[in-house]
């Protein structure tokens, strides 16, 4: 398999998926919208953006909660997603989608690609609600989904880490920052952060 990411995209939530499941898989950099072969992204997803995952088809697989579900139902014995008839497996589906639609589309992503307060106003206004739910879901839970860590999971992680760049201290919802904290302990999810980090810092450091 090979992934197509940017450094904390939401792409980050494959990673994770993809070494806690112990897929072996090659990533490769999306910079803007070349490759470091120099080919154009648009070639792997004609709209550009990731996660892309490359899976023996001449099409990439992309959006991310078919990205998540492929990696986990690839190796069910991870136990990254609940088994088919189990009705937890559309609890998976449910807060996969929360967190698409909800926290990265409604909010982070105007966050981050809007700068007028008018396109900003909404966004803002709703993410107190929008985090309460996950908020109250983990108030006695250590994990969105059954008993143990599930591609729900790093997906929330991903969305969660953003939240603070984007202006939001997740302080004040003690069990979102507890929940954030097991998540960023867990080896498999520090390992992820810390290449993606050091993707960003290289980027950072590489001439104009």
């Amino acid at each position: 398999m090979q992934l197509y990411f940017r450094p904390f995209a939401c792409s980050l939530a494959s990673r994770i998926a993809l070494i806690e499941s112990g897929h072996d898989a090659e990533f490769h950099h999306v910079d803007g919208h070349l490759l470091s072969d120099g080919n154009d992204f648009h070639s792997v997803n004609s709209l550009g953006y990731v996660p892309a995952l490359h899976i023996g088809e001449p099409e990439a697989l992309t959006e991310n909660t078919a990205v998540l579900q492929y990696i986990a139902d690839l190796k069910p014995q991870a136990g990254l997603a609940p088994a088919f008839g189990n009705p937890d497996r559309y609890r998976l589906q449910e807060w996969l989608s929360f967190v698409g639609a909800e926290i990265h589309k409604a909010f982070l992503f105007p966050t981050f690609w809007y700068k007028d307060d008018a396109s900003l106003a909404k966004p803002r206004a709703r993410i107190a609600q929008t985090l309460s739910m996950p908020a109250t879901h983990l108030t006695d839970r250590e994990f969105l989904v059954g008993d143990s860590f599930t591609v729900a999971d790093a997906h929330l992680t991903w969305a969660l880490l953003l939240l603070r760049p984007a202006g939001i201290d997740i302080a004040q919802w003690p069990s979102l920052s507890a929940y954030l904290a097991r998540m960023q302990a867990r080896p498999t999810v520090r390992d992820a952060i810390v290449t993606e980090m050091a993707v960003r810092k290289t980027m950072a450091a590489s001439p104009a």
